[in-house]
């Protein structure tokens, strides 16, 4: 059954909250074919706006099986706009797979990370079968580097893959392994979630987070890599959604 959608800033999120998303993963057979999860945020929808003739990565949020909004603050504008987005951040969806819904035995493919994170995911969960596939920097630009990658996703047959290589090379590369066919289970698009459950770096405190802060802490965390980001391309989403409020009334 399709769960319900509604449309802000171009993206049709899916309206399911934390609970519904779990079920929903929890009840998708392991063997059904491969469908995967974005979770757009103010970058991913600042950097879809700004590549309007990008074909592919479009169509790679478009080919999800679920578009959840990982975002508080697109949330809160949605909310302006009369739009009620559940949040489903990717920080917490992804240890909740992995923790909790994956089962002894699941085997767990990863794209991405280096050979010491799998150790680290194996001494989280030993009863698990872990598969990693480490591809080159700048896959995207790379046919060869992407066509391997999507093959390992394919024959690994696993329950669920984390594709943990960036926004947009992780939802083109769930894209092309959906439309190759063959693979199975749920391609979910981490981002640096891993980084998170292994302890590499800290999530910022829960009241933060509720705060619609836990972009200040990360950019006060790492500041030389996210200023840009958070202080220049970021505030856009406000003109974004300006023009969007205009463009219906």
């Amino acid at each position: 059954m399709t769960p319900p959608r509604t449309s802000f800033l171009g993206v049709d999120f899916d309206l399911l909250d934390f609970a519904a998303t779990e079920r929903w993963l929890a009840e998708r057979p392991a063997d059904a074919p491969f469908g995967y999860i974005v979770t757009p945020n103010v970058d991913h929808i600042v950097k879809l706006d700004a590549a309007p003739a990008d074909a592919e990565i479009h169509a790679a949020y478009a080919g999800a099986a679920l578009r959840l909004c990982d975002s508080r603050i697109v949330a809160k504008l949605a909310k302006t706009c009369g739009i009620d987005l559940p949040v489903v951040p990717g920080s917490d969806l992804t240890p909740h797979v992995f923790t909790r819904i994956a089962g002894a035995g699941d085997r767990i493919c990863l794209i991405g990370g280096d050979s010491a994170m799998l150790e680290e995911l194996r001494a989280i969960r030993p009863d698990l079968d872990l598969v990693q596939h480490v591809p080159p920097m700048g896959m995207l630009r790379k046919p060869a580097a992407m066509a391997a990658a999507a093959a390992f996703v394919r024959d690994a047959r696993a329950r669920f893959t984390f594709l943990a290589v960036a926004m947009p090379q992780q939802e083109i590369l769930a894209l092309r392994v959906q439309q190759a066919g063959g693979a199975i289970g749920v391609g979910l698009c981490i981002g640096a979630s891993l980084d998170f459950l292994t302890g590499r770096k800290a999530r910022a405190p829960l009241w933060v987070r509720k705060a619609s802060l836990e972009w200040l802490h990360r950019l006060l965390s790492e500041p030389r890599r996210l200023w840009r980001r958070y202080l220049v391309e970021g505030p856009r989403i406000f003109l974004l959604t300006l023009k969007w409020r205009r463009t219906r009334e």
